[in-house]
C-alpha cells in the first residue's frame, strides 16, 4: 500500500488552548457544545446556525456551564463568517450530511482543522475533494465516529493487539436501530431511506477498521451489496441494506443497515480470528483458549482487557478516557473519550485517532453500497484514499 500520502500521520503545531468554532446548532449541535464546557482545554468562540434561536439555546448553554459567552452568527452564511474568524483553531461541523464536505473544505482552506459529523460526505467525488484539500492545506479532519470509543470495542482491540484472537479472518458490523419515530423531520428519515445504499455505514465500519488497520497493514479493496424492498420501492419501509466487503489481505467483512423493522438495536460488533472470537450483540461473547464466556462473565474479562488497555496505553489513552469518563458519571463515555482525545492530540501536536483518510475510506461506502445494490449486487471497487488521486469507479 501507498502511504506517503501527506495527510498521513500529520502533526501540526501544538495548541495549548484549542479554539472552537461550531456549526450546526440542532440537537447534536447543541448537545456538542455542553459536552464540550466538560473537556479541559476547549474554549468555545464562536457559535452558528441558520436559525437564531438555535444560536441563543447554545449560548445559553455556555453561561449555565459557567464558560463566556460565544460570538454568534446565525443566517445562510454564518457557515462561511466563521471559517473565517482568525482567532478559531477547529471548526466543529454538526450540519445537515449533504453540507458536511463543502464546510470541511471551506474551514481548511481558511487554515482551521476540522472536526465533523458522521458522515464526513455521501459520495465519492466528494470524499476524494476533502482529501485533497487537507493533503493541500496540512488541516486536520477528523470524523466524530464515537462508536471506535465504544469500551468493548476498545477492549476488543486490545485483545486482538495481543494476540489472544490469533489472525483475524472475519469481522461484522452494523448499524440497526429503529429510525422510524426518533425524528422530527420526516425529510431526514425519508431521505435516509430512499439512500438505496447503507446511508450510515461509519458506525459498523470504524470498530472495524481499527481492528485490521486500514491504510496501515490492509485496506478494503471490493464491495457487493444488496437492499431489500419487499414492501415495495415506494414503502418506507424494509430497507435493509447488507454488504460484503473484501480486503487487500483476505479478510472478509459483513456490513448492515437497517433502520426501518422493529429489530433491537444492534451494532453487531464481531471479531472471528485463528484462536478466537468476540462479540457484543445481541449478547456478549468471548472464545479464546480459555474456553467460552457468554453474558456477564464475558462483559466481566472484556472489562479486565479495558483496565490492562487503559493501564499500558498511559493516561490519555482512549480506554484510559473511557473509564475516567466512566468514573466522573459522564451522559455517554464514548462521547466524552472522543472529545477528550481530539483535545488532547490537538495540545500535544499529535496524529488524530481518526484522519481524513478513515473519514473518507469509511463515508465512501454510502455511494458505493447503493451502486451495487442498484446494479443487482455487482462488485464495486473500493478507492485507495492513499493511492494517486483517481476519482473514477
Amino acid at each position: 500500500m501507498n502511504q506517503n500520502r501527506t495527510a498521513f500521520l500529520l502533526r501540526c503545531a501544538p495548541l495549548p488552548v484549542v479554539r472552537m468554532g461550531f456549526i450546526g446548532l440542532g440537537h447534536r449541535g447543541r448537545k456538542t457544545v455542553e459536552r464540550y464546557t466538560d473537556i479541559e482545554g476547549a474554549e468555545i468562540c464562536c457559535l452558528a446556525d441558520l436559525s437564531p434561536e438555535a444560536v441563543e439555546q447554545a449560548n445559553q448553554q455556555l453561561a449555565l456551564s459557567g464558560r463566556h459567552l460565544a460570538r454568534t452568527f446565525d443566517g445562510p452564511e454564518a457557515w462561511r463568517e466563521v471559517c473565517r474568524q482568525p482567532d478559531i483553531d477547529i471548526i466543529y461541523i454538526c450540519t445537515d450530511w449533504s453540507t458536511h464536505a463543502d464546510i470541511a473544505i471551506e474551514a481548511m482552506r481558511h487554515g482551521k482543522h476540522v472536526a465533523v459529523e458522521v458522515p464526513l460526505a455521501t459520495t465519492v467525488e466528494d470524499c476524494w475533494r476533502v482529501v485533497r484539500t487537507a493533503e493541500e492545506t496540512q488541516r486536520h479532519c477528523f470524523m466524530t465516529e464515537n462508536c471506535c470509543y465504544d469500551w468493548f470495542h476498545l477492549a476488543t482491540l486490545s485483545l486482538v493487539e495481543s494476540g489472544r484472537l490469533g489472525t483475524v479472518t472475519h469481522c461484522d458490523g452494523a448499524y440497526i436501530h429503529d429510525w422510524r419515530h426518533l425524528f422530527g423531520d420526516g425529510n431526514f428519515y425519508e431521505q435516509s431511506v430512499r439512500c438505496g445504499g447503507n446511508p450510515y455505514p461509519t458506525h459498523a465500519v470504524g470498530p472495524i477498521a481499527q481492528i485490521l488497520g486500514f491504510h496501515r497493514k490492509d485496506r478494503i479493496v471490493r464491495l457487493t451489496a444488496m437492499t431489500g424492498n419487499a414492501m415495495g420501492h415506494d414503502s418506507l419501509l424494509g430497507h435493509t441494506n447488507t454488504a460484503l466487503i473484501s480486503t487487500e489481505r483476505g479478510v472478509t467483512i459483513m456490513l448492515q443497515f437497517d433502520g426501518t423493522t422493529p429489530r433491537p438495536y444492534s451494532r453487531m460488533q464481531s471479531v472471528c480470528g485463528t484462536e478466537g472470537f468476540v462479540q457484543k450483540y445481541p449478547v456478549a461473547m468471548v472464545q479464546t483458549e480459555e474456553g467460552l464466556l457468554t453474558g456477564e462473565q464475558a462483559e466481566e474479562l472484556m472489562q479486565r482487557q479495558l483496565s490492562t488497555a487503559a493501564a499500558s496505553d498511559g493516561p490519555k489513552s482512549a480506554a484510559r478516557a473511557w473509564r475516567d469518563g466512566h468514573t466522573l458519571g459522564v451522559e455517554n463515555e464514548m462521547n466524552y473519550a472522543m472529545d477528550r482525545r481530539l483535545i488532547h492530540c490537538l495540545q500535544k501536536g499529535l496524529p488524530l485517532d481518526i484522519d481524513v483518510y478513515d473519514a473518507a475510506e469509511w463515508s465512501c461506502l454510502t455511494e458505493l453500497t447503493r451502486l451495487s445494490a442498484e446494479r443487482g449486487g455487482a462488485p464495486v471497487d473500493i478507492p485507495d484514499f492513499m493511492g494517486p488521486h483517481d476519482e473514477s469507479r
